[in-house]
């Protein structure tokens, strides 16, 4: 919205035309969404309290959980509205990236918001079940990607190649209908991973935040052109031209889940839920893909991948074997159960997202 004022008022007012820049508008959608959610969770919060909106604790949890009953939930839902009221005013809405990854995040929004409802409405934590979360994750993200790759939505020239983190030449040319299959498995899994590590406080955003915040340069890097001169091409990354506009999106998220995890952390005085984490999740994954770095992402939610295997060992044991490979999963319950304090499980949890952070970012020095 910005920047469309600026093109029709710039020329009357010289200043606007800093809207041109990315990188201003990054930092002004990182800066809006802090903003938005820093004033607005306070009252948010009481809103929910006073509607008796609080979480619902699983009965087979830590005994550390049960206390957390009834604090609020749905917490999310502000994260997401912060982040796209903040897209909506900073970003080029001309941008296909743009309106694609953020259709995706409100879905899955809708979806978690629906999961949320039902565990609140009926006092326990079935909520949605898997097999329906599983037909509208990959529902959605396939219609999306159909649509992009059968050229609905004009020729964008996209390249399917994968790429191996570290190599500079691609890994594999996948056709069309295949990495449109890909892709959609992609958002789904990061999308679930991220909700199945949202069982701590302050555990999921803290990754979330450092893992936007990788995707916020990747992007950048690999759409930005100045003049004659193209980053991408300079550093051996896949050209993408328009997406260093999701930079924006991700400074956005950054903003919000800063805001978000200033009552969040520990002790919390209100979750995310599904609401956020399945929204989340989407849209990281979106990213990946529109940013070439599909297989990247596994490092970069390293956290979130290992949270996910957790759960997977573990129920793929107890069936075939009749043994639990932790103590419970997901894996950050395993510590707990371990006698690990809530706040070092998350606290570890985040360094170990930094760090994956950084070896993800030195593959633009490697390739």
């Amino acid at each position: 919205m910005f920047l469309w004022l600026s093109e029709l008022l710039r020329d009357e007012f010289s200043p606007l035309n800093v809207l041109r820049y990315v990188t201003f508008r990054t930092l002004g959608a990182m800066a809006t969404s802090l903003v938005i959610t820093l004033v607005f969770y306070p009252g948010f919060i009481r809103m929910l309290q006073s509607k008796q909106i609080g979480q619902v604790v699983r009965d087979d949890g830590p005994t550390t959980h049960f206390s957390k009953a009834g604090t609020p939930t749905m917490g999310g839902t502000l994260l997401i509205i912060a982040m796209t009221v903040s897209v909506l005013l900073w970003a080029n809405l001309k941008n296909l990236f743009i309106w694609c990854t953020l259709a995706l995040t409100i879905v899955y929004g809708i979806l978690g918001f629906m999961d949320d409802y039902l565990k609140i409405a009926k006092r326990n934590t079935k909520g949605v079940s898997g097999k329906q979360k599983l037909l509208v994750q990959f529902g959605a993200a396939g219609l999306l990607f159909g649509l992009f790759f059968a050229g609905v939505f004009g020729d964008t020239g996209f390249d399917t190649r994968l790429y191996l983190p570290f190599l500079k030449t691609p890994f594999v040319v996948l056709p069309a209908a295949v990495y449109a299959l890909f892709a959609t498995f992609t958002v789904a899994a990061m999308s679930n991973a991220v909700n199945l590590t949202d069982g701590l406080d302050g555990l999921a955003i803290g990754p979330v935040i450092v893992a936007s915040g990788t995707f916020m340069v990747l992007a950048y890097l690999t759409g930005a052109r100045f003049g004659s001169f193209d980053v991408s091409h300079y550093l051996l990354l896949p050209s993408v031209p328009g997406v260093q506009e999701l930079a924006v999106m991700c400074a956005a998220v950054v903003g919000a889940g800063v805001g978000f995890l200033w009552y969040n952390t520990f002790p919390a005085l209100i979750f995310m839920g599904d609401v956020g984490a399945l929204a989340l999740g989407g849209t990281l994954g979106c990213i990946a893909v529109f940013s070439k770095n599909e297989l990247l992402s596994v490092i970069i939610g390293g956290v979130f991948v290992v949270e996910a295997v957790s759960v997977i060992a573990q129920t793929a044991s107890f069936r075939l074997t009749g043994k639990r490979v932790f103590a419970m999963a997901p894996i950050h319950h395993h510590f707990e159960k371990k006698g690990w304090p809530e706040p070092r499980v998350t606290v570890r949890f985040w360094i170990i997202s930094i760090m994956l952070a950084l070896v993800a970012l030195s593959s633009l020095k490697l390739r």
